[in-house]
């Protein structure tokens, strides 16, 4: 085999991304199966069980869901629609006279209050 294609191969991202993705599994299976059954009787066969989900989940979601959702919106809705952000909305500033009228309203009336007192049927 050639150096250089070797070479390739180890820095390659998905190699890499599958590689976090493992550790990422292992650990979340040991705390799980740890947490749940301890370290008795069939404590690996637990390990690999949930490792193997686990890593499936994560591949499924992290390989393959996500870059397909990423391709998706740049693709169908236009690259414009992926890369630009929307700007926030500028607030036009109040002028004086509408921040002292609206400082100086008028105490609102008070409503008719019932009666506590009155003899209930």
């Amino acid at each position: 085999m050639n150096a250089s294609r070797s070479l390739h191969f180890k820095n390659s991202p998905w190699l890499r991304r599958t590689g976090i993705l493992a550790a990422v599994s292992l650990g979340l299976a040991l705390g799980l199966v740890a947490y749940l059954f301890g370290f008795s009787d069939h404590f690996f066969s637990r390990l690999f069980g949930a490792f193997f989900v686990l890593f499936w989940l994560l591949a499924v979601m992290f390989l393959g869901v996500v870059p397909f959702v990423n391709w998706a919106a740049a693709n169908w809705f236009g690259k414009a629609w992926a890369e630009t952000p929307l700007e926030p909305a500028r607030r036009i500033p109040r002028s004086v006279s509408a921040t002292v009228t609206s400082s100086h309203r008028k105490p609102a009336r008070p409503g008719a209050r019932l009666d506590s007192s009155s003899k209930r049927p």
